[in-house]
C-alpha cells in the first residue's frame, strides 16, 4: 500500500503499522501474515498471496484485501475506515474482505 494510505489513515486516528515500521519489507508473506496475527492487526495489501494464504488455511488476524484494479488513496483509506467501522476485531480474525 502507498505510504499516504498509512498517513491519511492515521491522521484519522486508526492504529496502523506499515510493513516498513514493522521492520518486515522483504520478508515472505507468511511470516508478514504472521507477524500481523502477533500483534492482533488486519493485514492490508494488493498482493495475492496473501488470499493464497487465507484460502490455504494461515491464521490471520484479517485480511484488507484491494485486487488489481487501480484506486485512489481517497477510496482506499474510505474503504479502510469502513471496514474498520464495520467489523470488531474479533469478527475481522480469518476474515477476507474485499475492498
Amino acid at each position: 500500500m502507498p505510504r499516504a494510505v498509512t498517513r491519511e489513515v492515521r491522521r484519522l486516528g486508526l492504529d496502523i503499522e506499515s510493513t516498513v515500521e514493522a521492520g518486515l519489507r522483504g520478508t515472505p508473506d507468511y511470516v508478514q501474515l504472521a507477524h500481523a496475527h502477533s500483534q492482533g492487526r488486519v493485514m492490508v495489501t494488493a498482493d495475492v498471496d496473501f488470499r493464497r494464504l487465507h484460502n490455504a488455511g494461515q491464521e490471520h488476524s484479517g485480511i484488507a484485501y484491494s485486487p488489481g484494479r487501480p484506486r485512489s488513496i481517497g477510496e482506499i483509506v474510505e474503504m479502510l475506515v469502513l471496514v474498520h467501522a464495520s467489523y470488531t476485531a474479533e469478527e475481522m480474525v480469518g476474515r477476507l474482505e474485499w475492498l
